[in-house]
C-alpha cells in the first residue's frame, strides 16, 4: 500500500466534490471497473500529492491537466511530481482538459492499452500431474556417445 500524508485526506475529499468538467467526464468512464475490471480511485493521496485518478492494480496514475500545468512553473512541479510517483512504481499518464473533453474515446483507449500492458504477467510454468513443475529435458546424445 502506498503511504500518504494524513493531512491530505481532507484536501482529497474537497477535490472530489470540486472536480472539473473534464475530470467528471473521465470519472464517469473510469468508475465501476469499466476498464478491464480494474478499480480506479479519484483524487487519491499518494505520498505528498493528490492524484486525479489511481488504479493500484495497474500501478497507474492518470492526471487531467488545466492551463496552469502549461506554464513553466507548472511543468517544473509536474516533472518533480511525476519523478516521485515513478519512484513509487507508478506509471503516469497526463492529458489536458481539452483532450479529456473532446477526445474522450482516444484518451480511454490509451488508458485501456496501458492498463492492459501493465497487468500482463509472465505465464506460469506448466505443471505436470501431481502439481510439480516439469523436469528440464534430458540432453540429447549423439550416435556413438555413452
Amino acid at each position: 500500500m502506498l503511504r500518504y500524508r494524513s493531512d491530505l485526506k481532507q484536501t482529497a475529499r474537497k477535490l472530489r466534490s470540486d472536480m472539473t468538467d473534464a475530470e467528471r467526464l473521465l470519472w464517469s468512464r473510469l468508475r465501476g471497473k469499466q476498464i478491464l475490471g480494474v478499480q480506479f480511485y479519484r483524487q487519491k493521496p499518494i505520498g505528498p500529492y493528490v492524484v486525479d485518478f489511481h488504479a493500484p492494480a495497474a500501478k497507474l496514475v492518470v492526471e487531467v491537466d488545466g492551463s496552469q500545468h502549461f506554464k513553466e512553473a507548472g511543468q517544473l512541479r509536474d516533472r518533480k511530481r511525476d519523478a516521485y510517483l515513478e519512484s513509487q512504481g507508478q506509471h503516469v499518464l497526463r492529458f489536458d482538459n481539452l483532450q479529456a473533453m473532446k477526445e474522450t474515446e482516444a484518451v480511454l483507449e490509451t488508458i485501456h492499452g496501458v492498463v492492459g500492458a501493465r497487468l500482463k504477467s509472465p505465464p506460469a510454468p506448466l505443471l505436470q500431474r501431481g502439481g510439480t513443475a516439469p523436469h528440464p529435458p534430458a540432453p540429447l546424445l549423439r550416435r556413438g556417445e555413452p
